[in-house]
């Protein structure tokens, strides 16, 4: 309960939200996802995602997972490795 006020009166601070705004962290974050965004737009343009059928498309986007959680994997047994 004093969490959620907590939360809510942060929430409507303009002056932190305006500071927040400005601060470096958050605008780098902004334009890390609109590059993100773009680069996946692009990435759907060349693979023809948007002329996909529903069922073709859940199976790219299931490989695609998997790839993800395999290199995150990957990852994690390298990070070991170096301890």
């Amino acid at each position: 309960m004093v969490l959620r006020l907590l939360m809510r009166y942060l929430a409507n601070n303009e002056q932190l939200i305006q500071r927040m705004a400005e601060s470096y962290p958050m605008r780098r974050a902004a334009q890390l996802v609109v590059s993100l965004m773009y680069r996946a737009k692009d990435l759907a343009r060349e693979k023809r995602l948007n002329e996909m059928s529903p069922e073709r498309f859940k199976q790219f986007m299931q490989a695609f997972k998997t790839n993800v959680k395999q290199e995150i994997e990957g990852v994690k047994e390298e990070i070991k490795k170096k301890k």
